[in-house]
Formats: structure tokens, sequence, C-alpha cells
């Protein structure tokens, strides 16, 4: 290996050692997480087992009281979403955090607005091109990019809502519940963005309470119970009930 050319070896997340105390409650009990290169897992638990807490400690929203969280081998440093995002990190929360009453141009764009040279005025045209190419190359089906994000599908918000993390060129990508109160066709879009995603070499952790996904789309399954590690698990040498059946600390 070259000086300054990283092992491809490296995993690409490595979380040891987790903590998180709120008053008396554990939330994390020393929690370790790594993820591969472009990896899907599956982060699966009961309520209360510490999924979102973890992954929201990676995405910056929350701290760690201990632990060390490690992205392609260097040690993350400072704290916030900022810090993560200049990480390489991107996180999708349930409520997907889009603006209603804005086009999908203006919401993929959302912080990272362009503007014409030499003056502070938007550049519509280009953002909507590149809008167009960017949900192209996603495969995603969006037929007109001037349309408010509040007249559209429960699934057509959630690609929105991804092809703007996607956007920041993350190396890995958070997904908490994306398949919730969507229609079947729409959970398939979805699944297939997260496809599209991972081939591209970008990690995907998947939080989802439809574990029927995570069979479709997840390269291993790690199971948290009580804020603990319990067990990891590949789809193709378990089952819904036995994947049930860790979930519940058996």
């Amino acid at each position: 290996m070259t000086s300054g050319t990283r092992d491809l070896s490296t995993p690409r997340v490595e979380m040891s050692g987790i903590r998180k105390r709120y008053g008396a409650l554990d939330v994390l009990r020393g929690v370790d997480l790594t993820v591969g290169r472009g990896e899907v897992v599956g982060l699966v638990g009961d309520n209360g087992a510490g999924k979102s807490t973890l992954m929201k400690m990676l995405a910056g929203a929350v701290i760690p009281d201990s632990g060390e969280i490690r992205v392609d081998g260097a040690a993350l440093t400072g704290s916030g979403p900022r810090a993560a995002r200049a990480a390489g990190i991107e996180m999708v929360y349930q409520d997907l955090a889009l603006c209603n009453d804005v086009d999908v141009a203006g919401n993929l764009f959302l912080g990272r607005e362009i503007y014409r040279p030499l003056s502070r005025r938007l550049d519509h045209k280009r953002m909507h091109e590149e809008a167009a190419k960017d949900l192209a190359t996603l495969h995603i089906r969006i037929s007109d990019t001037r349309q408010l994000v509040a007249n559209m599908s429960g699934g057509q918000r959630q690609a929105i809502a991804i092809a703007r993390a996607v956007t920041f060129e993350p190396k890995v990508l958070v997904l908490d519940e994306p398949t919730a109160a969507l229609a079947a066709r729409e959970v398939e879009m979805t699944l297939q963005l997260i496809r599209d995603v991972s081939a591209r070499g970008v990690s995907v952790v998947l939080i989802t309470h439809r574990l029927q996904d995570l069979f479709e789309v997840a390269d291993r399954f790690v199971v948290l119970y009580e804020g603990v590690n319990h067990s990891e698990l590949v789809p193709s040498e378990t089952d819904l009930g036995g994947l049930v059946t860790a979930m519940m600390g058996k």
C-alpha cells in the first residue's frame, strides 16, 4: 500500500464501546458496530434496543458518553451533524425533513443552492437541470422537478429525501424506517434505490420494523437487545422467525 492510500480492507465504519445514559436509563452499554464499504447492514432490535440512538450518534445528532467512531480508519473528529457530514455520513430520518412548499429541485439543493455568477440570484435553471440528472442517475422517475413536494406520494417523497442525501456524495447513508407507511409498489421502489446506492459503493445502515424488507437488500443483520450487541446474522442462514427470536434476546 502506497503512502496516503487507505487499505480497502479497512471497514468504512467502526463504532466501538459506544455508551449513552439518560439519567437512570442506560440506552447503550458498550455497543460495537462495523460496516463494510458498499455493505447494507440491517440494524434491528425491539423498541428501546438503542438502534436510533446509535445511528444518531454516527450522524452527529447525539453525543456518546464514551466510545470511539472511526470512518475509513480515521477517528471522527469534532461533533454535530456538520462534522459527520464532513466525514461523509448522511442520515435520512423518518420525518424526511423535506419542505412541502418547495419544489423537487429546491429540496434537492436545500442548503447548497446554486447561484448565478457575480450575483446572489438563484440559478433555478441549472438547479432543475442538475436535479433531473441526479434523479435519473438514481433511476428515480419524477417527470417534473418543478412539482411541489406536498403534492407527491409517500414513495416519491422518500426517494427525494434519499436522493438529497446521496447528492452530498456520502460514504455512509443511514435510513431510519424508509418504508414505513408506503404502498407495496413504493416499498419496492425504495428498496431498489437502496440497491442502487450500495452498488455505487455507499455503505447503508437500514433501520426498519418491516423485517421482510431487510431480507431483500441487507448483506448482514446486526441485532441489538436492551442496549448491547446480541448477535449478527446472515440472511442466507436465517429466516424471519430466527430474526424475531434474536430480537427478543433469545
